[in-house]
């Protein structure tokens, strides 16, 4: 079941898809530059976890029912672009203040935010988001034979996910904390700053306006 021939041309696929540029990408480079390269492993291992609880709703049918339901789905469609724009408005309005990024090993660890914070960053951007839903509800099913478990197969090909996931962003997070006094400088941290946050805001934005599948 673990090592079917359904498991190569998932890896593949779900390969591309993680190096593929997104809010996730995007969301690591921004905490790496701001709390050090221990907040983008972090960050990515909260993006990463979300995807078990998106592959046990969609194995227990609950994205089904999301999917089914305009209400429901609109509701989780908005809690995550708001979640999304509130992130972006904060890094924004740290760009205005002309807040530097402080970047450990740089300005201290004084100056790192706490772990909880970029792992709760990374779950929420990752379950509060609707495309994923949708993705895993059309996407492992096609990698799920007729005789197999469900939610344990699932479950294990979102771990296959997570490993391999997590190694392209951490690899990003390692690239960008090999920049740590670059990025630390005032100069470079408001212009990230700005571009993170309207990209963020423009995601939001862009995900509060898609309709429901259906």
């Amino acid at each position: 079941m673990l090592l079917d021939a359904q498991f190569w041309p998932f890896l593949v696929a779900i390969t591309l898809l993680s190096i593929t540029p997104g809010v996730d990408t995007l969301l690591v480079i921004r905490n790496t530059a701001r709390g050090g390269l221990g907040d983008g492993v972090l960050t990515s291992l909260g993006i990463c976890s979300g995807l078990f609880v998106h592959a046990a709703v969609s194995a227990l049918g609950i994205s089904l029912i999301l999917l089914q339901s305009a209400w429901a789905f609109g509701m989780l469609k908005l809690a995550g672009a708001g979640y999304l724009i509130w992130l972006g408005v904060g890094a924004l309005r740290a760009a205005r203040r002309g807040q530097g990024l402080p970047v450990a090993g740089v300005v201290g660890e004084d100056a790192r935010v706490p772990a909880w914070r970029p792992l709760r960053e990374g779950l929420l951007s990752n379950v509060l988001n609707p495309k994923t839903v949708v993705f895993y509800m059309a996407f492992l099913p096609q990698f799920i034979a007729s005789g197999d478990p469900a939610l344990a197969k699932s479950l294990w090909l979102a771990g296959v996910h997570f490993v391999v996931a997590n190694l392209w962003q951490v690899a990003v997070a390692v690239l960008v904390g090999r920049a740590g006094r670059w990025l630390a400088s005032a100069a470079f941290s408001r212009w990230l700053n700005a571009v993170t946050g309207g990209v963020l805001v423009a995601f939001g934005v862009k995900l509060a306006m898609t309709r429901a599948p259906g």
